[in-house]
């Protein structure tokens, strides 16, 4: 039951990340102790060091367009060293791969139809304090992982579970 009242965890990645791909875990993990409870909504934060996040980040929405965002954006993560020598070719790859209109993740990539959310969700980023990734945004708590994320997991199904009791 996804409806306005589930609490939302924002998951702030980069798809060149390599942290973010190990944050992938803690992800499943969420979504199998909550399942639609909890809303999980990937937000776009890259970086200017990682030259085709930016473009990564346009394919994931393009992705999610199509209606299998998600696994894309794991598929992506998982290859996130070979995205840095690969690039933009790797990202229509990877679509064809989980199903995906390939030829149309490519057509979006040139005519920059995404751009606008990628813009906006790094500009709320910054304004709310994003300095890094993955950075999570849960009951107007931030919680940064680009460090460590030891314990991160823990402290947000305490954050959700709060919220959900509501």
């Amino acid at each position: 039951m996804n409806d306005a009242s589930s609490p939302v965890l924002e998951y702030w990645c980069e798809l060149q990340c390599p942290d973010c791909a190990t944050a992938l875990d803690d992800l499943r993990a969420l979504r199998a102790k909550y399942g639609d409870a909890l809303v999980i909504q990937l937000r776009h934060f890259p970086l200017e060091k990682n030259k085709h996040a930016y473009a990564a980040a346009q394919a994931a929405e393009e992705a999610f367009v199509q209606g299998n965002g998600w696994a894309y954006t794991e598929a992506v993560l998982a290859r996130a060293g070979e995205l840095g020598t690969r690039g933009e070719k790797l990202l229509v790859e990877i679509a064809a791969e989980v199903g995906l209109d390939a030829d149309e993740v490519d057509t979006a990539l040139v005519d920059g139809r995404h751009l606008l959310v990628v813009d906006a969700d790094q500009a709320e980023g910054k304004a709310i304090g994003v300095t890094g990734t993955p950075t999570y945004v849960i009951g107007g708590e931030r919680l940064d992982g680009g460090k460590s994320q030891d314990g991160l997991r823990l402290r947000i199904e305490a954050i959700a579970d709060r919220l959900l009791v509501r």
